[in-house]
């Protein structure tokens, strides 16, 4: 049974959160691995399961030592909270979506990373950030013209999601399964 770190990271629009809500669903009531909620410096809003707070609760989260990871993209402050070193030391899989800025920090944080990038066609990705509505047309722009701050970082699993949601979501499910080192409760 492995333990460990699963970033999953890609550009803005490719689909990560909900891929990841989808293996979060099939692998509900398996104790091996965990999701935890990231804390944003954003309202609620569709599309991204995380914790809102203001940037004076973030600065002071983070004065207090409550963040494994922290990282500032697009304007806003994320980050993952410190209970998942508990998770990873009593042998839980966490898996995250965050920057592919904090990729190279990741092997001073955690023994064990695993990495999984999810792509999509850049019109895809365009027409899927307008479509949640948090940016205008400028804004969207700017996100798929985002150069990608680590291209040349290796991947254990790439996600083509241009297919089903269905189908990128049972593709990063089998992946933690296999990583956890455990039968997938539902097969």
């Amino acid at each position: 049974m492995s333990a460990g770190f699963v970033a999953v990271v890609g550009p803005s629009g490719s689909g990560k959160d909900s891929v990841i809500e989808c293996a979060r669903t099939a692998l509900e009531g398996h104790g091996g691995v965990i999701f935890p909620r990231r804390r944003i410096t954003r309202p609620a809003g569709a599309g991204e399961d995380h914790d809102p707070v203001s940037e004076a609760e973030f600065a002071a989260a983070e004065n207090r030592g409550d963040f494994a990871l922290t990282w500032q993209a697009h304007g806003l402050a994320y980050g993952i909270p410190a209970a998942v070193f508990d998770a990873i030391a009593t042998h839980h899989v966490v898996v995250a979506n965050v920057s592919r800025e904090v990729l190279t920090h990741l092997p001073t944080l955690f023994a064990n990373v695993w990495v999984v990038r999810i792509t999509v066609p850049e019109h895809i990705r365009r027409a899927r950030i307008l479509a949640r509505g948090r940016e205008d047309e400028a804004g969207a722009e700017a996100r798929v013209s985002r150069p990608d701050p680590a291209p040349g970082y290796p991947a254990d699993l790439e996600i083509v999601n241009d297919g089903t949601l269905e189908e990128a979501g049972t593709a990063l499910t089998a992946f933690l399964t296999r990583v956890h080192g455990t039968q997938h409760p539902h097969a």
